[in-house]
């Protein structure tokens, strides 16, 4: 397979010094290759030393192809999409041209398929609607990254580099960048935590702290081997854990035998008939075998013991930290929220819904569903008693939360703990310091200040501050809780909110996601 850009040892650093990766190598191919790991580990600082935005603090980049980017946020220095597809002044020179005023350079350079190439691009990106002259102003952020996307193949590389491409879509939004990567015939480097996309990959490449692992297959192949190494670390831990307690029993034989042979020859001493001078030669002889028989005991213990650190290690970093969101009971038949005849629509527009009315009993699971612009994030907000409804009411028979897709209720400038005791006033310091350890805040970690925590620890503090109190709430609303987690810290969640045994609303485009916490109903918006 032709090889379209290599790196050869490769490290990067933050800003301020601190190291991503070191001495990583990498060749890129007319593949589709998944980047995966955790938040911090440098996923994106690797896309832009591969487009060339950033230089590497060492290695070496070889490119034989014609590269495409991707990033996270979309450029807000584009006003219109013929600006995104970077043929403002063709398009002019063409009007020229239509309009009697073009130049021999105008005529030189036309090219009439200009319009319907960039047609064709935001069709198959399903934005058949948009033209040239659209302001991306007046686009969803979802829509701004499949016009990116159609922006990115109407120019023709030969590897694209997508950082994160479905996040912010809805399910249409990602179908759309499914079909565009399985009809892929270029090369194709995709960071994502959408493990729907990740099983369209042909490689995944996971980073991490310690270097780089290359899975020769999708997310579920990635998944299965992940399996195996854990079980792999696992039985080297059981291995590891028995050698050490080997080693200490065999410590604790050699120190008895040498304490009963020293008793021993305390009491020959006393015997008739030998000489001083052969009992002081025969218990130098003990104590220097006693001595060396120690020395190798104790060289033992500390072979077995590093191995055991070792294994313990490894393991720990293949194990997601998981974390409890507390107990409680909420009866089958607990009436948890009425919502009647709910009608909201903004400045004189059409209705996002209208008439709607909703009951939760009990713990169910419901899933709020449907295309972006179709009022999920409001009617949330409206169930969770942040807005007001044009008309209609909402009846709340159990505490509630909600958390929103950036956990906006914590304050950037507060530590985790001081947020905690900000939200939870009645908690004692005790209740703070339990509530944060079972969330995995312990000591220091719970004086970091939530501006600097990840997408992952963030969400988790969230969860922490709004669960942790002495009386944890029975509805937890949570909107699009995934957009900003890496994969590890997306299961930690999924596993959490299946021991969750409260009411769960959520809104979610991540079907994976949504699965595995086990929907009781969905609700399909506009209905």
């Amino acid at each position: 397979m032709i090889t379209l850009y290599t790196l050869q040892n490769i490290s990067a650093q933050t800003p301020d010094g601190r190291s991503l990766f070191q001495n990583l190598s990498l060749h890129l191919s007319r593949e589709r290759t998944g980047l995966i790991g955790r938040n911090g580990t440098g996923k994106s600082t690797l896309l832009r030393i591969i487009a060339g935005e950033t230089a590497p603090a060492s290695g070496s980049l070889t490119s034989h192809a014609k590269l495409g980017f991707l990033h996270q946020n979309t450029n807000e220095a584009h006003e219109t999409i013929a600006d995104l597809f970077g043929v403002t002044e063709q398009l002019a020179a063409q009007a020229r041209i239509l309009a009697g005023e073009g130049s021999d350079d105008d005529l030189a350079d036309a090219d009439w398929t200009l319009e319907s190439r960039i047609k064709d691009a935001l069709s198959q990106m399903g934005l058949p609607e948009l033209h040239p002259q659209t302001q991306l102003g007046s686009l969803s952020g979802g829509q701004k990254t499949r016009a990116a996307l159609a922006a990115l193949i109407f120019h023709e590389p030969d590897l694209i580099l997508l950082d994160e491409p479905t996040n912010n879509l809805d399910m249409q939004g990602r179908e759309a960048v499914l079909h565009l990567l399985r009809n892929w015939r270029g090369g194709a480097l995709v960071v994502s935590h959408d493990r729907t996309l990740l099983r369209e990959m042909d490689r995944i490449i996971e980073l991490t702290p310690i270097g780089v692992s290359s899975y020769s297959g999708n997310w579920d192949f990635y998944e299965m081997r992940k399996a195996e190494e854990i079980a792999a670390a696992r039985h080297d831990l059981a291995v590891a854990e028995t050698a050490v307690k080997q080693a200490e029993k065999q410590a604790r034989l050699i120190r008895e035998r040498q304490e009963k042979r020293d008793s021993a020859g305390k009491k020959s001493r006393f015997s008739a008939g030998q000489s001083k001078l052969l009992l002081d030669a025969r218990e130098d002889r003990a104590q220097a075998t006693g001595g060396r028989n120690n020395q190798l005991a104790q060289k033992q213990a500390e072979s077995s013991q590093q191995a055991l650190s070792e294994a313990q290690s490894k393991f720990e970093r293949l194990i997601p930290q998981n974390f409890g969101l507390g107990n409680l009971s909420l009866a089958a038949t607990k009436t948890v929220l009425v919502a009647e005849h709910l009608t909201m629509a903004f400045n004189d527009r059409q209705p996002l819904f209208q008439d709607l009315s909703l009951q939760i009993t009990g713990p169910e699971r419901i899933a709020l569903c449907g295309p972006n612009g179709s009022g999920k994030t409001t009617l949330l907000h409206i169930l969770a008693g942040k807005l007001t409804p044009q008309q209609g009411s909402v009846q709340y028979y159990v505490r509630h939360a909600m958390l929103d897709q950036h956990v906006s209720l914590l304050n950037d400038d507060l530590s985790i703990r001081d947020n905690f005791k900000l939200l939870q006033p009645e908690a004692t310091d005790n209740d703070c310091r339990a509530a944060l350890a079972r969330f995995m805040f312990r000591a220091d970690a719970a004086l970091q200040k939530v501006g600097e925590l990840s997408g992952g620890e963030r969400l988790r503090a969230g969860l922490a501050c709004v669960l942790g109190g002495v009386q944890a709430p029975e509805l937890l609303i949570l909107d699009e809780p995934t957009n900003h987690l890496d994969i590890v810290a997306l299961q930690s969640v999924e596993t959490a909110l299946n021991a969750y045994e409260g009411a769960l609303l959520i809104t979610s485009h991540d079907e994976v996601f949504l699965n595995a916490i086990a929907l009781t109903r969905r609700i399909e918006l506009p209905l």
